[in-house]
């Protein structure tokens, strides 16, 4: 009895740094447990050996990924909620750990899909990961500073030129140093930086080409298509994580966030901005190479064509809606292109 009463309990988890909060449910809502515990894998292993095989329901967020590969290692069933879909929890106007790790429990006693569960990584492609992540931070950093330093010389009528962020510091001094030595000085510390971070960033784009060679060949497919370079493919295949994730490849613009919201009602269809659901990182980077396909450097595509025909039927925000259109068009592309093992074929429509 005591075996089976111990398979069907739900264990709601609110993640915290320090501490995490829990709320054990039985099989009928009934409560066995409400308490803090410390955020280390030996209380995480207490309560798993204290529940057997016990359903854990968790918000997704910082520590999601690792509590969640921990705890199934540990033979526990885990659902990863999707925090954005929890109404019942985020409009809470008791908002409390006890009471978000009350509603995941009880969510996911009544019904797992209530939580629209979501599929962590692996450890090893979070890794990877992260080396783009890191990367886009100090890109981010050195793009701040030289803005600070640009916009301060034009405060004293000095007015450096844009240019590429990798040369701006040997321009900056080279303009400088002839009639205006003292500012040199005073901004030598942030060029400085800025040549470091480059630096930095550079060894970055080395070690992320070297992952695509040798650990995701996959990616040079879809790197064929001009406008997605390695970064582009390389946060594509570890985002999606497997070319069979989807049953249509159509899916993939829902799940990056790149499909409209919709509020229909009767006769009533209103026309939404789009969800922006999934990695936002990962939206950003196709947008980006949807820009350039659709630029004037844009190869000659199927991908143009249909894009330039949306953007020229005008009305309201026909070229962000174009653009849109074409980033969902280029990840459902790449994710043909390495289920199906294919070379790109950029005219195929022709």
């Amino acid at each position: 009895m005591k075996t089976r009463l111990r398979s069907k309990i739900t264990i709601g988890l609110d993640l915290g740094d320090a501490h995490h909060f829990i709320c054990v449910q039985d099989d009928g809502g009934r409560a066995l447990e409400e308490r803090a515990i410390t955020n280390h894998r030996e209380s995480l292993r207490r309560l798993a050996k204290k529940y057997p095989g016990a359903l854990v329901a968790l918000e997704v967020g910082s520590h999601s990924p690792w509590v969640s590969r921990f705890l199934e290692g540990l033979g526990m069933r885990v659902v990863v909620a999707n925090a954005r879909k929890l109404r019942l929890i985020y409009t809470n106007d008791r908002k409390c750990d006890a009471l978000d790790a009350r509603m995941l429990a009880k969510l996911a006693r009544a019904d797992i899909s209530l939580l629209h569960p979501i599929e962590h990584g692996s450890e090893e492609a979070q890794r990877d990961l992260l080396q783009i992540k890191l990367r886009d931070n100090l890109v981010r950093q050195r793009v701040d500073i030289i803005s600070c330093v640009r916009f301060t010389l034009k405060s004293l009528g000095v007015r450096l030129p844009s240019p590429n962020t990798g040369c701006f510091a040997k321009r900056a001094r080279a303009q400088l140093v002839g009639g205006h030595g003292d500012l040199l000085v005073m901004i030598e510390p942030s060029l400085a930086v800025v040549d470091e971070l480059t630096r930095r960033i550079r060894e970055l784009d080395r070690a992320i080409e070297r992952l695509c060679e040798e650990r995701y060949p996959e990616t040079r497919r879809l790197r064929q298509i001009r406008g997605v370079g390695p970064i582009t493919a390389l946060c594509f295949v570890l985002t999606v994580g497997s070319p069979e994730r989807f049953a249509k490849r159509r899916s993939v613009g829902a799940y990056l966030g790149l499909v409209p919201r919709r509020d229909q009602s009767g006769e009533v269809d209103k026309q939404l901005p789009i969800t922006k659901a999934g990695n936002a990182y990962l939206r950003k980077l196709l947008v980006g190479s949807a820009n350039y396909i659709l630029g004037h450097f844009g190869p000659d595509c199927d991908l143009k064509r249909r894009g330039l025909r949306l953007a020229e039927r005008g009305g309201r925000g026909a070229k962000k809606k174009a653009v849109v259109a074409t980033a969902r068009s280029l990840a459902v592309v790449m994710l043909a292109l390495w289920q199906d093992g294919l070379d790109y074929e950029p005219n195929l429509a022709a």
